[in-house]
């Protein structure tokens, strides 16, 4: 039976989703700026993109879509800030490879969330997989000798927690809004963020032009439009798959920064990713993981 026009659409949407979202780190190595800087203007571009997506979807109701998140929506904003800002710190602090490896346990780390905060079953293959996950995540932290490696990773870990935390809670309550969460989540970044410009709120800490129009670029394709992107195509396609399709991000985000700039993913980053990789792989494939949502990506 041939793959119906709808299935191949969502799997078109959703790794065009992932591709925006593994451009991220090409963004954070083309400024030459503070990080608090790409954070306070990556976020100001990115809530207005996904302000533009809401408004798009909801029209004269847009004031009510964010009115209606009540207090569980208001708590995950946090969740949703942190991992936002706490992935482009990671990106400049250490390799795109060892980032990538840490943020692809996500499903795993959302079924231990799940555990703790829900009561959901950790199954016997969740358990193996989540092991040898651990270890590739071992292999490339037990490498790190540098403090920026060492501060990436744990940012890394950091900005993976957060998310899974986000992804429980869609799953907990699957009535949360997540396009309006995400929007003040990037909102709130940007409010943190500006204050610690070196040049704080005075006209000498605006950007270039060049720099603005690739902070715009990096805040409205990785925010706005990959989220709609994902939002229209997950709705297409098993969760399982569009999970596998994510972990195109993985593999796409060290290969862009490998070819444009030679940052090359050392070889503990490499066996510790396959490791991670396989494991996942092998989780999603043979067993049901957990929802995905459409927060979008960490980023």
């Amino acid at each position: 039976m041939g793959l119906s026009s709808e299935h191949v659409r969502g799997v078109a949407l959703v790794a065009a989703a992932t591709v925006l979202w593994s451009t991220a780190a090409v963004y954070v190595r083309l400024l030459d700026l503070d990080v608090w800087a790409i954070q306070a203007w990556r976020s100001l571009f990115g809530a207005l993109s996904l302000f533009v997506v809401i408004a798009a979807r909801h029209g004269r109701a847009t004031p009510r879509a964010f009115l209606s998140i009540g207090w569980k929506g208001l708590a995950a904003v946090v969740p949703s800030a942190i991992s936002m800002g706490a992935y482009v710190a990671a990106l400049r602090l250490t390799t795109v490879a060892n980032v990538m490896v840490v943020y692809a346990t996500v499903p795993l780390i959302a079924a231990a969330v799940a555990w703790f905060w829900i009561g959901e079953r950790i199954t016997r293959r969740t358990t193996i997989a989540s092991l040898v996950a651990l270890a590739g995540i071992a292999v490339m932290a037990g490498n790190a000798t540098q403090p920026g490696d060492i501060a990436g990773n744990l940012l890394s870990l950091l900005m993976t927690l957060c998310f899974a935390v986000l992804l429980v809670m869609a799953r907990r309550y699957p009535d949360l809004p997540m396009a309006p969460i995400n929007a003040l989540g990037a909102a709130l970044v940007a409010v943190l963020c500006w204050p610690l410009m070196p040049a704080g709120f005075s006209l000498a800490g605006i950007p270039s032009a060049g720099e603005l129009a690739i902070m715009a670029l990096f805040g409205a394709t990785t925010m706005g439009l990959a989220y709609l992107l994902v939002l229209t195509g997950g709705r297409r396609i098993p969760s399982s798959e569009a999970a596998l399709i994510g972990l195109l991000d993985v593999i796409l985000g060290p290969l862009w920064v490998w070819l444009g700039f030679g940052e090359r993913p050392g070889s503990a980053a490499v066996v510790g990713g396959a490791l991670v990789l396989g494991a996942l792989v092998w989780y999603l494939a043979g067993g049901r993981p957990p929802k995905s949502s459409t927060t979008g990506a960490s980023g």
